[in-house]
Formats: C-alpha cells, structure tokens, sequence
C-alpha cells in the first residue's frame, strides 16, 4: 500500500515509521523540513512546540511496541522514565523537542519512507474519492491519505464539517529552565513534577531531559491583568512568590532556557470521519491525533490520545485492507475510547473554570471527574477506584464506582486543600504593579543563552539529579494521583 502522511510530528511520524515497517511504502508531508544538525530548532506552525508536554505510559508502551530503537534514542538523549507509587511506568520525561529529534532521526533511517517537504494545499479528488494531495501544484498521490496534521488543517477546511467543542477556558505562560550541573531538582508531589492547584489558577513544574524542565503558570484569561506573566520579569517574579514553585527557580538551582512562551487558543474538540449514512465523510482520507480529538492541556492527555488512536488505526489497517471499511471501523473505536475522554474533559473544564471564579464544589450536580480524583486524598480507599483514570489505563466511566464515596467526602465539609500562595487576584495585583522599567532587556536571554553557560550543564550528573528513580520517591504521596490526572481539584481553585 502506498501511504502518504500529512503532517510530521509526534502521531504522524511514529504511524509512518510503524507503517513502513509493517512493507507499506509511506510518504510523509510537512512544511518544516525538520530539526537542524545543531542549534535550535526553530518548528513552523507548532505554538506549543517549546512548551511542557506529558509522554503518559500508554506512549511509551507503544513505542515500545512498534519503535522499540526509538525509546532506546530517547533514553541516550536523556529522556527519563518515571514511575508510580506501585512500581509501574507513569511517564516518560523529556522535552517535545527532545522527543521530535530522535523519532526524525528514526524516520531518517527507515526504509520505504521518505520525506516531503512543503506544505499540502488540497486534497486531490477522484470521483469524490481523495486519491492524493497537492504540494506546489504538484499532485501527490496514494492509496490513502493519513492526516495527522492537526486540529485546524487549513487543506481541509471546505472539505469536512467543522469539529464538535469548543474553547477550554485556560491560557497559560511557560518557561524552560535547566539545573545546573549537580543542582537537585525542586520540591515534587508527582511522577511528572509539582503540581500546585492555587486559589483560581494553576502553577506547575514539569520536569523534562537532561536537567530541563518547565514553569507553568495556567489561569482562565479572564483577569487581563494577568496577561504580563508573558513578559519574563513579571513571569519570574509571580513564580518567586508561589512557595515550593519557586524553589525551583532558584538562580542557584537554575536558570532561564527560553523567554516566556504564551499559550493560547486552546480548545476541547472532536471530529467523526464517518456521515450519518454510516459511510466516510471523505473517502480515502484517515484522520488521527489532534486531528480527531484535542483536549486541555492541564490534564495532559493529548499526545496520549494521539498514540492510543495511532496504535488502533494501525491495527485497524492491518486487519481490514479495505480503506473505506477500514475507516468506519476507526471513527467506531474513536467513539469508543476518545470521545468519553473530550466530553470528560467538557464537564471538568467548565467546573473547573466556575471553581476559578469562585464557586465551591456543586453538590447538587454530579461531581466530575478531577474531583472524584481529588477525593482520594482525603479517604485512601477511593485510590484503588480512581487511579486506573489517573493513570488512564481505565476510561471516565470507571471512576462512577467512586463517585458516591467521593460525594460523602464533600458533603462532610472536606475540600481540596490550597497550597500557600497568592490568590488568582493576588497574582494579577503582583503583575499589574510590576515596574515596567524593570522587565529584563533581551540581552539577559543572551547571556543564558552563552556556549559558556551550557558547558557546564551538559554532564551526565545532571541526568542523575532529575531522571534517577530516587529523585521521584516523593511521589508516591497520595497527592500524586490527583496531581497526575488533572491539575484542577480545589473549590474556588482549580
């Protein structure tokens, strides 16, 4: 079968790789021509390139699965894995950028795949079928075409329904950092980090490869005030001001890799491929990833969707050669197993967002999900209920044998505690009053940013410090689970 793949990150690379070693002959489509022998990559199109991502065990057992080298790459390129209080893989830790880099240098190696670079304009039609794509006026054609390009693909835009969703109520800034050499990384109550669920916002540490990691501070936009987190001083000075995040920050722990990243534009959404006729809304055309489903980042469930859906369509494709059949029987397995996890995502971002502005926990609705997660805390025989969701070995529905006990725990008076801190309000006052006059000049990037500086962090004792299994042993708290399933768990609060 001859594939052509439109769109070269983390889902699309790994389906091609999987594709051509299964004897397809697969082509892969995108614009950016992807990372430079050395130096920065600069990715076109990816807002959320440079920004903290979470690789959740289900990736990393389907790399295992289908790229086994690729996880061995990862691992001399510093990746980390993390594990969870039972001894079982939680996560995968490293940069996106990290992660990208060596599934383009497995893609390189492998044979029956090769890379076109330019961006698709369109699809090409046969009689209603989409036999290809066209890139620069050129005609690219296939037996199918996978994309997995994205939410908003602009190629497709006339050619398929909009996606089901909408806006997720969150907007975030970001900055990476890197320990330096020998420093212990910070205070952490989860396999990925420390996640700290304040009074209307969220603020966390996640930790990557080789010493790096990323500040997340994550509030509903709504307070424009808090809109100058994107400018660096105003950036570090609200994270010195949250405890246990800014330990992290700690210029003699570490120091900046990056300016503040803004994050915006973020939307629960998900798109079916099959018509009410029960036939393909584009025959041909396969869609997977962020392309079928995307959820809020705060969570961390994207890429994991991502691979799940991969790993099914692959499946999908072996069993069924029959493109359109094949097809309806993916979009049937995507109703299946993603759409419970965006209309899940739905209900706790609305909550979520009523809880930030200042609603306590609504007893009279049924509870959602981070929630019934957060309840464990305060009753540990609810942890065996939920952290099969935590973890996502196990769907929304099967916190529903936890929700009663977890409404008894609310309806005793119990909520989420508050990590110290400033309030949503107190946050915006500190960036409101910040001095213009004080916001750093770009030449202090470039003295971060000095070969000098990097010497010294690239040894392998860094590596130690933040990947070796005895720097996460405090995750294993029962805080943990909710902090792994979803940042948000506090009335009033995330």
């Amino acid at each position: 079968m001859h594939v052509i793949v439109v769109g070269a990150g983390p889902v699309g690379l790994f389906t091609a790789v999987a594709l051509a070693r299964r004897g397809h002959t697969v082509v892969v489509v995108d614009r950016d021509p992807g990372p430079p022998p050395s130096g920065p990559w600069r990715r076109r199109g990816v807002m959320q390139f440079a920004h903290a991502h979470t690789f959740r065990a289900p990736v990393l057992h389907a790399m295992r699965a289908e790229l086994p080298d690729a996880v061995g790459a990862l691992r001399v390129s510093g990746a980390g894995i993390a594990h969870g209080p039972a001894g079982d893989v939680a996560a995968l830790l490293c940069r996106r950028s990290t992660f990208e880099r060596v599934l383009h240098g497995v893609a390189a190696q492998q044979a029956r795949l090769t890379r076109l670079v330019g961006t698709a304009e369109r699809p090409h039609l046969v009689g209603g079928r989409v036999t290809g794509v066209v890139i620069g006026g050129r005609v690219v054609t296939g037996d199918v075409v996978i994309d997995a390009s994205g939410r908003a693909a602009r190629y497709l835009r006339t050619f398929r329904p909009d996606a089901e969703g909408g806006d997720c109520g969150a907007v975030y800034a970001t900055r990476q950092y890197r320990l330096y050499d020998g420093a212990p990384p910070g205070p952490v109550n989860s396999p990925i980090g420390l996640s700290l669920s304040m009074s209307g916002y969220a603020a966390i540490a996640f930790v990557h490869d080789r010493g790096t990691f990323s500040v997340t501070v994550t509030h509903d936009g709504t307070d424009t005030r808090l809109r100058r987190l994107r400018e660096d001083a105003v950036f570090e000075a609200a994270v010195r001001a949250i405890p246990q995040l800014c330990d992290w920050i700690d210029p003699q722990r570490s120091y900046p890799l990056t300016p503040v990243l803004p994050g915006g534009r973020l939307y629960n959404s998900y798109r079916r491929q099959v018509s009410d006729d029960g036939t393909p809304q584009l025959p041909g055309l396969v869609s997977v990833g962020d392309a079928v489903c995307t959820t809020t980042p705060l969570a961390g469930r994207g890429v994991t969707l991502g691979f799940m859906q991969a790993r099914a369509l692959l499946h999908t494709l072996d069993d069924e050669p029959d493109i359109d059949s094949a097809t309806v029987r993916f979009d049937a397995w995507c109703e299946r197993h993603v759409r419970p996890w965006f209309d899940d995502h739905r209900r706790v971002d609305a909550d979520r967002v009523r809880r930030w502005g200042g609603g306590d926990i609504d007893l009279a609705a049924a509870l959602p999900s981070d929630l019934i997660v957060a309840a464990s805390e305060a009753d540990p025989a609810l942890r065996p209920l939920v952290e099969p969701y935590a973890t996502m070995a196990a769907p929304p529905a099967g916190l529903a044998p936890a929700e009663a006990r977890a409404r008894a725990v609310y309806a005793g008076g119990w909520r989420p505690p508050v990590p110290p801190g400033p309030t949503r309000s107190g946050l915006a006052d500190l960036c409101d009053s910040y001095a213009a006059a004080a916001i750093a000049a770009p030449a202090s990037l470039a003295a971060i940013a000095a070969p000098a500086s990097l010497a010294a962090i690239a040894a392998p004792a860094s590596l130690a410090a933040i990947a070796a299994p005895a720097s996460l042993a405090a995750i294993a708290a029962p805080a943990s689970l909710a902090a792994i399933a979803a940042v948000s768990t506090s009335p009033g609060a995330v």
